[in-house]
């Protein structure tokens, strides 16, 4: 009879935005740490810098490329030294992870400013803790989510295509790991859990449709230099649709097999988002679901440049063994993908990602 549902306190998207910074961080704090992706570390320092209102002061870091131990140890030491009062993350979903992580710790305010749509992270009171070598550690459940989370969709569309695409990959996940959770009967994330509210599972399931409608003429667009609707709505999706509906409903096996699929030096090379596509794929198998469903997503994702295969992924060689591992780690004591409403066990996930990838190569 209970439920919950959690989100950033703001939530705006608008072309040219990264320059109205300002009129976000002056009500929550004065000391402002800034940590912006080394890419664009240059470029946003000094146009953010312009458009800084007189009372502010803002200290700008480049991020380590790594949501680990030592780079939020590293952060959190400067953050404590400039007597920060709200923590800015500037880039991709790492970034944001430890943003927050950070602003948590020191009891610091925060604000997201994404300059991609690549992963559902900017939105959520989760963040992801990776080794330095980019093996997954463990989720965090923080006890709030972001002040605000401001979207340049100008700067976002600017992106390489691929970046979106893999947040699309990301959003994919969404309503079928809300399946998932709702099946199992398994608690959100919201407030130490709670059952899935009616609104959460609305976001989920429109999050599908944005996806569905919207995704390749986005890809299109975004490569030939444009910012059109679809793009704003793929944006959306991907940032603030999946970003609520995992929150508020939860993530299962397509996630979990993301996270043992990050044992894998072959791997290394793509984003979370791609990873998160296949496994979603995976979970369909898992879960025994209807054909057509799996096959329609297989030749979604094959539209728009997702992975569909383990040689997509660049797995080629020992591959019964190596997801063997993979299954493995997917499947340690409290993993999510035990969210996923059938019996998990290291066999099972083994042979449902290898049935996938054998029924995948069979679609023409």
């Amino acid at each position: 009879m209970a439920r919950a549902f959690g989100g950033p306190n703001k939530y705006i998207q608008r072309a040219g935005e990264i320059d109205r910074l300002s009129g976000y961080l002056e009500p929550l704090g004065k000391h402002v740490l800034a940590l912006i992706d080394k890419a664009l570390f240059d470029q946003l320092s000094e146009r953010i810098d312009r458009g800084r209102s007189p009372g502010l002061d803002i200290r700008f870091e480049r991020f380590g490329g790594e949501c680990c131990t030592s780079e939020i140890e590293r952060v959190r030491k400067i953050a404590l030294e400039h007597g920060s009062e709200v923590l800015l993350g500037i880039g991709g979903g790492k970034t944001a992870d430890t943003a927050k992580i950070v602003a948590v710790d020191i009891g610091a305010r925060i604000v997201i400013a994404p300059t991609i749509a690549s992963t559902d992270a900017p939105c959520s009171a989760i963040a992801v803790r990776y080794s330095e070598h980019g093996i997954y550690e463990e989720s965090l459940r923080l006890p709030r989510n972001p002040d605000a989370v401001v979207v340049d969709s100008a700067l976002v569309a600017a992106a390489p295509a691929r970046f979106l695409v893999a947040g699309i990959g990301d959003a994919l996940s969404t309503w079928f790991e809300a399946r998932s959770n709702i099946e199992s009967r398994t608690d959100n994330y919201v407030a130490g859990g709670f059952p899935a509210p009616e609104a959460g599972m609305a976001i989920a399931r429109h999050c599908q449709t944005v996806l569905m409608r919207d995704a390749l003429q986005a890809r299109i667009a975004v490569e030939a230099g444009l910012l059109t609707q679809a793009v704003e709505n793929i944006i959306e999706a991907n940032t603030l649709l999946s970003g609520l509906g995992f929150e508020n409903c939860g993530c299962s096996a397509a996630h979990g097999i993301h996270d043992g699929l990050t044992v894998l030096a072959e791997v290394h090379g793509h984003f979370h988002g791609e990873k998160v596509a296949f496994g979603t794929l995976c979970l369909l198998m898992l879960e025994n679901r209807e054909r057509s469903e799996i096959e329609t997503m297989i030749r979604f994702c094959r539209s728009i440049g997702l992975p569909t295969t383990l040689a997509d992924l660049g797995i080629v060689e020992d591959v019964p063994a190596k997801i063997g591992q993979v299954a493995e780690a997917a499947c340690r004591p409290g993993n999510i993908i035990y969210a996923t409403p059938v019996d998990i066990t290291v066999p099972a996930v083994r042979d449902a990602i290898l049935a996938l990838d054998a029924f995948s190569r069979s679609i023409r």
